[in-house]
């Protein structure tokens, strides 16, 4: 008798333009998941289609069509109702409150994962608009779920040591990097870069926890000495007319492009001479690992979350002290000084991301759906 697929919702907040690394990694997972396993189905609760055409055809895209996060719990409540679902999987920390909200009136007792997508001490003491109401969330909400997936080791630390949530209640599952999609995307297209460069790039969501305020402080020292760099940032988000206004004002415009959100941002990797990632705070950031996989050096700041993890896997990372322009600009400076033979080759970089491997992670997932 063959047992019967498992039914999996997975709640996602939108598939948006400019949207962040849990949007990519549902999508990872959807797409390489046991669909003889799982019967897989996608709740969106905003509008957006970057990633839908990546959605595998057996998978059932739902679209809850509210207008706010906070009013997605009814629409949760009656998709759940409708799908029955054995297990549902959320991600972001405003939809998995309104799951966890919503839990007493699901259909069936689902069992409920919540990813947890940040580092939840730093999100909540140094950008979240409401820390005390999300506290209570994190406190409250958190623990009633059957298990909370962490993406590194210093956010299960975190949570046990700021939120007094059990550690029985958490798992750590790194991200996943699809290192044969990156290299096969990243040869889709020429160099979108002109002049001789050297070019420096950053990607993900232009917000403050990102600190790309401190990497044009920073650039504008590099300038200094490689007056021909050039910088992309890749993404968007509600500092884009600020960065915009602050590099004018550094007078190092010219120099700066922000060429806002890219469905396919790997040619812009491949081809950079040095990836910089100057966050404040992280939970797994899936750009350094892409980056890494293309063999392209890394300079990152040494911030609270999983980048340690990674330079664990990768020695080749140079880390530097948060919100520090000088010290960032120095590693800069150094990294783009290096002859380009003493590069990792794209095959040695993958290597070295045993940790992050994509088969690995998907089975960790499947154990737990």
């Amino acid at each position: 008798m063959i047992p019967s697929r498992k039914k999996v919702l997975f709640l996602v907040p939108s598939f948006a333009a400019g949207v962040g690394g849990a949007e990519r990694v549902i999508t990872i997972l959807l797409c390489h998941l046991d669909h003889s396993r799982f019967e897989c189905h996608l709740a969106l609760v905003g509008e957006g289609k970057a990633f839908l055409e990546d959605i595998p055809r057996e998978v059932t895209v739902h679209h809850l069509r509210v207008s706010r996060m906070r009013y997605c719990a009814p629409a949760i409540v009656k998709l759940s109702r409708q799908v029955k679902p054995d297990t549902i999987l959320s991600t972001v920390i405003f939809l998995n409150a309104m799951l966890m909200l919503a839990r007493p009136l699901l259909a069936g007792r689902p069992k409920i994962l919540l990813r947890e997508a940040s580092l939840p001490s730093a999100f909540l003491t140094q950008v979240a608009r409401n820390p005390r109401i999300l506290k209570w969330m994190y406190r409250r909400l958190y623990p009633k779920a059957d298990q909370i997936i962490c993406l590194c080791d210093a956010a299960m630390d975190d949570m046990v040591e700021h939120l007094g949530i059990s550690r029985d209640k958490l798992v750590r599952i790194y991200n996943p990097i699809d290192v044969e999609m990156v290299r096969r995307l990243a040869e889709d297209a020429e160099s979108p870069y002109t002049g001789p460069g050297p070019h420096v790039m950053a990607m993900g969501r232009l917000q403050r926890e990102k600190a790309y305020d401190v990497l044009l402080w920073a650039f504008s020292r590099v300038l200094k000495t490689f007056p021909q760099a050039q910088l992309a940032i890749l993404g968007e988000g509600p500092l884009e007319t600020e960065l915009k206004k602050q590099a004018v004002e550094l007078g190092i415009d010219h120099a700066v492009a922000l060429p806002g959100f890219q469905k396919n941002p790997w040619p812009y990797v491949k081809h950079a001479d040095l990836f910089v990632l100057a966050s404040r705070f992280e939970g797994l950031p899936n750009a350094l690992l892409e980056a890494l996989a293309l063999g392209v050096p890394v300079v990152a700041t040494d911030c609270p979350g999983g980048v340690r993890e990674i330079q664990r896997s990768a020695r080749e990372i140079v880390l530097v002290p948060t919100e520090d322009d000088v010290a960032l600009a120095a590693a800069i400076v150094a990294a783009l000084s290096k002859p380009k033979s003493e590069r990792l080759s794209s095959r040695q970089a993958a290597e070295s991301l045993s940790d992050f491997d994509l088969q690995n992670v998907v089975r960790e997932y499947s154990q737990l759906l």
